[in-house]
């Protein structure tokens, strides 16, 4: 059975480091409390009765970490998180991993030294330090997953039917008469991505017009979705998709840039739903997800994972809607 010697000497530190690690991981710097922690989990070690206690001692934090915090459809699945963390006493860290996937590591490891009792991550991977938590403690690991999903993941997650929604959303602009249609995914590493072009495709295939599509990549921002709704219009479609609601206020400064208007020359489509799309000129027509209920269930299901009370993996699909706005309108000559 490994000591504490034979962990302080695999992790080239002193003993006494490793107690802290264990006992008051917050002291040590990131890269030394990792190291030890993987000397651990490597050796097998189990600490004495005392130094375990400490570790299974509540942080009342959780993590939740996003892509980027400056997106408002994580503003408001934020508020839902701290919502329901503060009325059930909890504290909430948040980490911006800006889709790094070694930051979303970092920021993972949060759990293994036990500064928090449980995370909410956002993205389409599963961190190396999650994944050793999940192997370990299947459906009671203190770990969801939000917006995206996976069965592989072996977690719990909260997401909306992003397929489904993507194809409303087309079935819209093909009923208003628009055949040449633009897509604008966001990056494709994301499952909401792959899963929105799914449904786009399913929309165009059922109507006749797998031919017509046109798609360009965007990353769910502003600027980007501007590069590729100019590229679109100039392949003459008249309805574009965007993925995310600031790709489509890109799109919609496009379609002004070109000199067209909007919804008479091109019509335009967001996803999310995002406060300040009605405000837009025109109103943008959008995919409402509710963020902020993704948010508060996804923090009920880890606190009742924490408390011990929910063992059962959930996959909850709450409901999306199409708003249609002043954006879109029927095709050209229609």
């Amino acid at each position: 059975m490994a000591t504490i010697q034979d962990v302080a000497r695999y992790a080239a530190v002193s003993t006494a480091t490793v107690s802290r690690v264990l006992s008051q991981p917050g002291l040590v710097a990131t890269a030394t409390r990792t190291r030890v922690l993987q000397a651990v989990e490597r050796l097998g070690y189990e600490p004495n009765r005392m130094a375990r206690n400490l570790r299974q001692a509540r942080a009342s934090k959780i993590l939740l970490t996003v892509p980027v915090i400056s997106n408002p459809v994580f503003g408001d699945m934020i508020q839902g998180v701290e919502r329901v963390a503060r009325e059930a006493g909890y504290a909430v860290i948040l980490g911006e991993t800006l889709q790094n996937p070694g930051q979303q590591d970092v920021y993972s490891m949060m759990l293994a030294s036990r500064e928090v009792d449980g995370i909410i991550f956002t993205s389409p991977i599963v961190p190396p330090s999650l994944a050793q938590a999940i192997a370990k403690q299947g459906g009671r690991a203190p770990i969801v997953n939000a917006f995206e999903h996976s069965a592989d993941f072996g977690v719990s997650s909260v997401h909306i039917d992003d397929g489904g929604a993507a194809e409303l959303a087309v079935t819209h602009l093909i009923e208003l008469g628009h055949r040449r249609i633009g897509a604008i995914p966001g990056v494709m590493e994301a499952m909401t991505s792959r899963d929105r072009l799914r449904g786009v495709r399913m929309a165009m295939t059922r109507h006749g017009l797998a031919d017509e599509l046109r798609i360009r990549h965007g990353d769910f921002t502003i600027e980007s979705g501007l590069v590729a709704a100019s590229a679109l219009m100039a392949d003459g479609v008249t309805g574009l998709f965007c993925f995310s609601d600031e790709m489509a206020i890109g799109a919609l400064a496009a379609v002004r840039q070109a000199g067209l208007g909007c919804p008479s020359d091109i019509s335009v489509i967001g996803f999310d739903g995002i406060r300040f799309g009605r405000y837009c000129d025109p109103p943008l027509t959008t995919i409402a997800q509710p963020a902020e209920d993704v948010g508060s269930r996804a923090a009920r299901i880890l606190l009742e994972t924490i408390a011990g009370t929910q063992t059962e993996l959930l996959d909850v699909i709450l409901p999306h809607e199409l708003v249609v706005r002043g954006s879109t309108g029927p095709a050209p000559g229609r």
